[in-house]
């Protein structure tokens, strides 16, 4: 099964569509998150994707820290509070990725946060590792019969078969991201192999949602002919905030996206060596060695092989015939270092 997004085709002999996960990077600035947006679409991936968090739809005061990393929040309902944008701010986000070419996603947390992202038409919707099993949250997506981008790091593959196969019933397009929900996450737990076998079990599109903070998965990923890869960024490794140590910076993230191109130029072009050949005759002629003559030889007398040796270019008698030289009489008075031609001797 195919997906598009924004126009974007993804699986098949597409190219690896890349989402630069923000998530909660700006902390709460909505400059900081717009200078990401610019970031993104200089580093030429396909989406820039945020979380869009309403506190009180979402959480309460007895919500526990994941990483207890914040100096100015008192609990995690705090820290998602100071995380908000206004329904405004938000449609200011969406439209300056409309404007640059890059496309805008947001991961909701609530029915709430569905309803304020369905507002501002959203391509697509993106389901956190946390959120696969929340019905509400589904049948809220659902209903707008958008695709789906779904991240598995919580899920065994019966919960997983289940929700695929709900979604095969309902013939909304979807693609499953193979993802490790530790931050970050080592590359002994990123799990490439579970890319092929997601590509064995289901007929959508497959991805690699990373949180390892290293380049290597993302382009292992690729490697691997990945649909879609998904990966946290950062201006700089050492900025505050939860996510980090499980981002890369936006100048890896450039390097990837080059190295998604030059992959892609790399598959879809087979070469026929045969054909290739004909086109490089005239360098093959100046790689190639000629058979030359070591000392000068006069008219008649017969070439020894101890007198043959190889120089470039080889515009000459193909030194791979240099058997074919040896015993042949000079036709004419020959010089050292004469690249033989085959009118130049005579049986």
């Amino acid at each position: 099964m195919k997906l598009s997004i924004d126009g974007k085709k993804i699986g098949g002999v597409e190219r690896c569509f890349i989402i630069a996960e923000i998530g909660q990077s700006h902390d709460g600035s909505l400059g900081l998150a717009h200078s990401y947006i610019e970031a993104v679409a200089n580093t030429g991936a396909d989406a820039i994707k945020f979380q869009t968090h309403i506190a009180e739809a979402e959480s309460t005061s007895e919500e526990l820290f994941r990483v207890n990393f914040s100096y100015e929040d008192a609990t995690r309902y705090d820290y998602w509070k100071r995380m908000e944008f206004t329904p405004d701010q938000w449609h200011g986000l969406k439209k300056h990725c409309d404007d640059l070419g890059v496309i805008f996603l947001s991961s909701p947390f609530s029915v709430e946060a569905v309803a304020l992202l369905e507002k501002l038409n959203v391509s697509a919707w993106k389901v956190g590792s946390g959120e696969i099993n929340n019905p509400l949250l589904f049948d809220a997506m659902i209903q707008t019969q958008k695709p789906m981008l779904i991240s598995t790091g919580m899920s065994s593959w019966e919960e997983l078969d289940t929700i695929i196969a709900m979604l095969t019933k309902t013939k909304i397009g979807h693609a499953v991201f193979q993802s490790t929900s530790k931050y970050p996450t080592t590359l002994k737990e990123v799990g490439l192999n579970v890319l092929d076998e997601m590509r064995n079990k289901y007929s959508v599109p497959i991805g690699l949602s990373d949180h390892s903070g290293s380049m290597s998965p993302s382009i292992a990923a690729i490697a691997k002919s990945a649909d879609l890869l998904e990966v946290h960024v950062v201006f700089d490794k050492g900025m505050f905030g939860p996510d980090s140590s499980s981002s890369i910076e936006l100048v890896t993230l450039q390097q990837i996206v080059q190295f998604r191109n030059d992959f892609y130029e790399l598959t879809r072009n087979p070469v026929n060596k045969d054909l290739m050949e004909k086109k490089l005759r005239t360098t093959k002629a100046i790689f190639n060695k000629s058979v030359v003559l070591k000392k000068r030889v006069s008219k008649g007398t017969v070439i020894k092989k101890h007198n043959l040796t190889g120089k470039k270019p080889g515009t000459g008698i193909p030194i791979q015939d240099v058997d074919q030289c040896v015993g042949k009489k000079a036709a004419r008075d020959l010089t050292a270092s004469h690249i033989l031609k085959w009118e130049d001797m005579m049986d």
